[in-house]
């Protein structure tokens, strides 16, 4: 079993250690320096050692990752001047796309996603995050499921409706703040994220499969699309490691991290954010660590990231960086001083003079102290380097593990069904929207069941119990109910302790 990833070679060769990964870190360079091609080649290293991996793939480039690699010249080059033996394979990707359009559709829900994410989403002020906040207390207190974006509205309409009744007991329910949110939802699904919330909801542990030959799972987010929204990309992908930190147990210091994350355009998570928003995210890189999880961050340029995250990020990788400018060479010298010096070069420099596919390592040693940092010559991918074909991409999504689980929505009694139901039939409201309901999660829609090839992934690395032996394996619409039926409880059990532990970070804001 390896206890490291080769990374490359400099004056000796570059490895990330295991033990450390989950120690995070930072991949960076400017606009065709090779960052892309180093994070594939990374991600690969990752999944060869049995850990599963999370990718935003932004411009469609690392989707060849689930395709045998293909001799390039510049890259055999590399290989051989470092004495690397390049093996071309493929690697085990799951593909996943909040459109449904290039992988299976991620989703959550409005409760899950809660308050303060959406009003960073939704651009509020503070009076319509209060707003907001009053919508989701009364959901809470009358036992209304917020499912998805239809839920939300005609929340935020009873409320207005109720205002003078539900204003003397949270607070003033503004006609000006109502009418600001919904117009929020109205450009929010103009772009796309009304695909974002409903049921089935993803479950965490779905990113944390191994193969059957022992490697992680890779998956791929396709990102291209989501970025026509940066807003929405972000939110996502903080909701997404809240989760993780939210629904993982502690596990301390492993031999190998649980999950490894990698936060592409990791600036826009930083774009205008909140002081206050900014030290939860703060928090949550120095606290998912213990969790088992790693994140990286790749970005153009250090500065990128604030200083309170960016010396969280122990393993570094930086690509060669442009000064043409005073701004740009005020970025160089603040990338030179997050390294360790090398008395054989001057690291500020270098940075401006590294070739393509050529970087600044430093990683842990087996001290868990930052390396000197070395010039290195990064190693080639022996996956495919670029995207993938359309057939290539639906092969693989028909031969997961996960086909025909969320690949169907499904529209059960919410807070959108209950609210009409009251407005046709008043006389039958009881105050008590429990009796409204069919059992405790109301009327489920069974979605169409898909086909699935039976790919024999069943290795799941997280909380996910084994399934006992002779136990025989679920069919795809026995996989489809129990993940609406793991929803379901969910929504149930959040809905329980949802005034105490609603939002971002619940752990940390309680």
């Amino acid at each position: 079993m390896t206890d490291s990833i080769y990374l490359g070679k400099g004056e000796t060769d570059q490895k990330l250690l295991l033990k450390y990964a989950n120690r995070h870190g930072l991949i960076a360079g400017a606009t065709g320096t090779g960052k892309t091609v180093s994070l594939q080649g990374l991600a690969e290293g990752f999944s060869a050692a049995g850990v599963p991996v999370f990718i935003a793939d932004i411009k469609g480039d690392l989707s060849g990752l689930s395709q045998q690699g293909q001799p390039k010249p510049p890259l055999v080059d590399r290989a051989k001047a470092i004495g690397y033996a390049l093996e071309y394979r493929p690697y085990p990707a799951i593909y996943w796309d909040i459109f449904g359009k290039k992988g299976h559709p991620i989703r959550t829900t409005i409760s899950e996603m809660g308050p303060l994410l959406l009003s960073r989403l939704l651009e509020l002020n503070d009076t319509q995050e209060g707003v907001l906040n009053i919508a989701f207390a009364v959901a809470d207190k009358e036992g209304l499921l917020l499912l998805d974006m239809d839920d939300l509205r005609a929340m935020l309409g009873h409320i207005s409706e109720n205002a003078a009744s539900y204003s003397a007991v949270y607070g003033n329910v503004a006609p000006a703040s109502v009418a600001a949110i919904q117009r929020g939802l109205l450009t929010l699904e103009q772009q796309g994220g009304k695909a974002l919330f409903g049921e089935p909801a993803i479950n965490i542990v779905d990113f944390m499969k191994v193969a059957p030959n022992g490697q992680g799972a890779i998956n791929i987010l396709a990102a291209d699309a989501l970025m026509t929204s940066p807003k929405l990309y972000a939110t996502f992908m903080l909701w997404l490691l809240s989760e993780l930190f939210e629904d993982l147990p502690e596990v301390g210091d492993l031999d190998k991290p649980k999950l490894v994350f990698f936060f592409d355009e990791a600036h826009l998570l930083f774009n205008d954010v909140p002081k206050s928003l900014l030290e939860k995210v703060e928090q949550l890189v120095r606290l998912i660590r213990s969790k088992g999880v790693g994140v990286y961050f790749i970005t153009q340029n250090p500065a990128d990231i604030p200083a309170s995250v960016l010396g969280q990020l122990s393993n570094r990788v930086q690509h060669a960086l442009r000064a043409f400018t005073p701004q740009d060479q005020k970025g160089v010298k603040a990338a030179a001083q997050t390294f360790r010096a090398n008395p054989k070069f001057k690291t500020e420099e270098a940075i401006t003079l590294l070739a393509v596919g050529e970087a600044l390592v430093s990683t842990l040693d087996m001290a868990g102290t930052p390396t000197v940092v070395e010039k290195t010559l990064m190693k080639p991918p022996s996956a495919l380097v670029g995207p993938c074909s359309d057939a290539q991409r639906q092969q693989a999504i028909s031969a997961s593990p996960l086909a025909g689980i969320y690949d169907t929505a499904v529209n059960r009694e919410s807070a959108f069904e209950i609210l009409q139901a009251r407005v046709a039939q008043p006389a039958q409201s009881s105050g008590s929207i429990w009796g409204t309901m069919t059992g405790t999660g109301g009327t489920v829609a069974t979605p169409t069941p898909q086909t699935t090839t039976g790919s024999g992934w069943g290795n799941t690395r997280g909380t996910a119990s084994p399934r006992p032996a002779g136990r025989p394996a679920q069919s795809a619409t026995q996989k489809v109910v129990t993940s609406l039926a793991t929803s379901m409880v969910r929504s149930v059990g959040t809905q329980i302790a949802r005034e105490l532990t609603r939002g971002l970070f619940k752990s940390l804001l309680k």
